[in-house]
């Protein structure tokens, strides 16, 4: 499946938000990720992220696809992120 994730949670936790989310997608940009995952690491990186976050302060948004057959993405500006293999 094909995840676009969005998150906004207070600056004590964008670092760990952020580490724990590139284990599974492609960072692109600030606040932004998004990627092909498994249900099973879609799952994981959920539980994860539930550690991380303070439910009554921050969020995150996951919007998932089956596809990215019909999808299109449109970028103007500065390139933030992408989608190469971190070390």
């Amino acid at each position: 499946m094909f995840v676009i994730l969005v998150y906004d949670v207070n600056t004590k936790r964008v670092n760990k938000v952020l580490k724990r989310s590139r284990k599974y997608l492609n960072w692109v940009q600030n606040s932004v990720l998004e990627g092909e995952i498994s249900e099973v690491n879609y799952e994981k990186l959920k539980m994860e992220l539930q550690k991380i976050i303070n439910s009554e302060e921050d969020s995150c948004l996951f919007y998932t696809f089956r596809t990215t057959k019909y999808s299109q993405r449109d970028s103007l500006g500065i390139k933030k992120g992408g989608e190469g293999v971190i070390i």
